[in-house]
């Protein structure tokens, strides 16, 4: 039996990638229209142009497609350079406060995050999107461990979940604005809970270990 396609994979260029531009970009269009919740595979060909059933065929569902879409997004955002974990963290915060500040941004985190509380299989597609985003993004801690800005045993992970957290809880749970203070606070809290070492990996215990408090 043929192994099947993972969902949105494709070999680059030709007619297959401009099937998948249309498509995500359709996609992403009417979610400036309806949101995630009014969004169908038929609303998406008519918009694309692209057959319905060649959309059904390649993602299968609105959540392979909002999938596909998430993950083309995380890899668009760079990841920032500057030789100082500090101003490198800032950079990341306004990154991230720029991305969402588009609506059609705002939408998409929203609407796959309220869906993939119910669907399991969009929801292994949210977590496999962002911790390849947080891997990638993580280099910039590495970077600073090896300058010797942080301790050897910093968690690179951990360091970035520190600094997106409050993002997320802002557009999901208090629904405010994401503002020029909340990069400050949020680059500046992560900064001095990595230099504290906040986020140190804990020991491996050996078997039979049993953990202390």
């Amino acid at each position: 039996m043929t192994e099947r396609t993972p969902h949105g994979s494709a070999r680059p260029g030709g007619r297959t990638a401009r099937t998948r531009a249309a498509v995500l970009a359709a996609a992403f269009e009417e979610l400036d229209i309806g949101g995630f919740g009014e969004l169908s595979l038929e609303r998406i060909a008519e918009r694309s142009g692209v057959h319905v059933s060649t959309i059904r065929r390649r993602w299968r569902s609105v959540e392979g497609v909002i999938g596909d879409l998430l993950a083309q997004h995380s890899t668009t955002i760079p990841t920032p350079d500057t030789g100082d974990l500090r101003q490198d963290l800032r950079a990341l915060a306004q990154i991230i406060a720029n991305f969402h500040a588009s609506r059609r941004n705002r939408n998409l985190i929203e609407g796959i995050v309220a869906a993939a509380a119910h669907d399991p299989r969009l929801g292994d597609i949210v977590r496999d999107v962002f911790a390849a985003r947080t891997e990638h993004v993580a280099q910039l801690v590495r970077r600073a461990i090896e300058r010797g800005e942080l301790a050897p045993d910093t968690d690179p992970a951990d360091v970035i979940a520190a600094l997106s957290a409050p993002f997320y809880y802002r557009l999901l749970i208090t629904r405010g604005q994401i503002d020029a203070r909340l990069v400050h606070i949020s680059a500046e809290a992560a900064y001095q809970a990595a230099r504290a070492g906040t986020f140190h990996r804990p020991a491996p215990t050996s078997q039979g270990d049993t953990p202390t408090a």
